[in-house]
């Protein structure tokens, strides 16, 4: 059980635990009280969609999960939070929730499993959280093309390996980038992802910022401890 300050996280099913990437998705994301309804893309144990049902009072959620263990934990996180009644878990693939939802969304966010390089691991489950084999990149923007309101916004985080590809991937579909962090893991390290918000019109302005993640082993930043202070209990 990973414990949060205003929520809880079973994680004994889930094909991905939780992780720094989410914290950081579901802190960044730019959320305000216009956005009523929210999808989260592959919500493993649920951790980013209990972050922003905390830090919204009006939305409603929306969580798609295809692997089905996870998707039952997702459900009883969500069942066990104070906001069980705005969340909602799908167990399907995003691609055939996509083609037949007759709704919009302000706000769609997704931890992808967007590893294309890389040895693959022995576990199907495991595998298909990290690898893009289930959901490409071109499925995952035509789909959300289809889904997200014409003034909403898309948000995700990639390794930065892949964040190249999936940039001009999006924008030969119509999707302008609005605003970018990059996260080093520390100082002394490059950047290692790259979070990254979507439109479907272009930018008046483009934002781009960076953060570090770690002065030394567990010495985290102001910046990082400002961002989660929220949602970590230290």
């Amino acid at each position: 059980m990973f414990h949060f300050q205003k929520f809880s996280i079973k994680q004994e099913y889930s094909a991905m635990k939780v992780g720094t990437d989410g914290v950081l998705l579901g802190s960044w994301a730019p959320l305000d009280e216009s956005i009523k309804n929210i999808l989260d893309i592959g919500t493993g144990t649920g951790l980013i969609a209990l972050m922003l049902a905390q830090r919204s009072s009006e939305a409603t959620i929306d969580a798609i999960e295809y692997d089905a263990p996870s998707a039952e934990e997702a459900r009883g996180n969500f069942t066990n939070s104070p906001w069980s009644e705005k969340l909602n878990v799908i167990n399907d693939t995003f691609q055939n929730f996509a083609g037949g939802i007759n709704r919009n969304y302000g706000l769609v966010i997704c931890n992808p499993p967007f590893f294309s390089k890389g040895i693959r691991n022995n576990c199907d489950r495991k595998a298909n959280a990290r690898h893009s084999d289930v959901l490409t990149q071109d499925d995952l923007i035509s789909s959300v093309l289809n889904v997200l309101s014409e003034k909403g916004s898309f948000c995700l985080i990639l390794p930065v390996t892949d964040y190249s590809g999936f940039k001009l991937k999006a924008a030969r579909q119509g999707l302008f980038e609005h605003s970018r962090l990059s996260v080093k893991p520390t100082p002394q390290k490059p950047v290692k992802r790259v979070l990254s918000c979507w439109k479907k019109f272009s930018p008046s302005t483009h934002e781009e910022n960076e953060m570090v993640l770690e002065l030394s082993r567990h010495h985290y930043t102001e910046e990082f401890k400002k961002m989660t202070k929220e949602f970590y209990l230290k």
